[in-house]
């Protein structure tokens, strides 16, 4: 398992309740100046050909994502371009998709569904796919309480959640795209119990209301910019609880890059602890 991580080195409080009076004018505002997309692949999902409609769709739907929480990895248009196929171990999960019977694959904080949606497109069946990030939405968010030390204003939790702004994004609904969401915190037990019992066949992914059900069944995981928010004891806890998703099958993997350093440590100006650049493995 590749990875590189950087997070807060301090207690984890594993949720904090959001306020509802958040001002998003108190946060870095966003920039169209800085405006970046993968086109052809936007082109593609959304129908849309022309490069400035396009934007402008982003753009609007980039400040919906921003509402739902103010990561900065959303002003900087991560959800419209897609880290996964760059990485090496992209292949092994598509060959997986096409040679392993009943291969399945999980992304952790998939956010809007960028990366899982292009893993889709490239050929991984979306009926074995599974989604998970912290937000439904439709509901009164919850948040790692480190996140929301670093702001100086309440947030306001809109109705929306990434999964629904996903959907607007790439112009699609739980029909026309059937890959699995489900909404939750893997460091809580109700959601996730590593130690639960490894059934002899893999959970209908259909009434998946949890990830308990996938343990010891999930073929390829991939998890980005995840780890590096959690502090270097969570991050431990993470990875272990990777490990317990994973099939013992050979050939499954578990993928993905963090914020890291050179040197493990708190960084320079940040809450954030960094992990070095040495890889996990299995």
């Amino acid at each position: 398992m590749y990875n590189e991580t950087r997070s807060e080195n301090r207690s984890y409080n594993a949720h904090a309740q959001l306020p509802t009076d958040f001002d998003l004018t108190k946060v870095t505002p966003l920039d169209s100046a800085i405006y970046d997309a993968d086109v052809d692949f936007l082109s593609t999902l959304t129908g849309i050909k022309d490069p400035e409609e396009l934007k402008q769709h982003i753009l609007k739907v980039q400040a919906d994502a921003y509402a739902v929480f103010p990561y900065p990895c959303i002003r900087n248009f991560a959800i419209s371009k897609t880290k996964i196929n760059h990485y090496p171990a992209y292949q092994d999960l598509l060959k997986l998709g096409k040679e392993r019977k009943g291969a399945i694959f999980l992304e952790l904080a998939c956010c809007v569904g960028n990366d899982i949606r292009r893993a889709v497109l490239d050929g991984f069946p979306a009926s074995q796919a599974v989604g998970t990030d912290l937000n439904a939405g439709k509901q009164t968010g919850f948040y790692p309480a480190f996140i929301l030390k670093q702001r100086l204003t309440p947030f306001r939790v809109v109705s929306k959640g990434f999964w629904d702004v996903g959907h607007m994004l790439f112009k699609s609904t739980s029909e026309t795209f059937p890959v699995k969401f489900i909404a939750g915190d893997i460091l809580q037990p109700s959601f996730f119990d590593p130690q639960a019992k490894v059934e002899d066949s893999p959970p209908d992914l259909t009434t998946l209301a949890s990830l308990t059900p996938l343990v010891g069944h999930v073929s390829a995981i991939h998890a980005s910019s995840f780890f590096h928010l959690f502090d270097e004891e969570h991050q431990l806890k993470l990875a272990h609880l990777v490990n317990a998703l994973l099939s013992p099958e050979p050939g499954s993997i578990a993928f993905g890059a963090h914020g890291g350093l050179p040197e493990k440590g708190l960084r320079v100006g940040s809450l954030k602890f960094g992990e070095t650049s040495k890889p996990m493995t299995r």
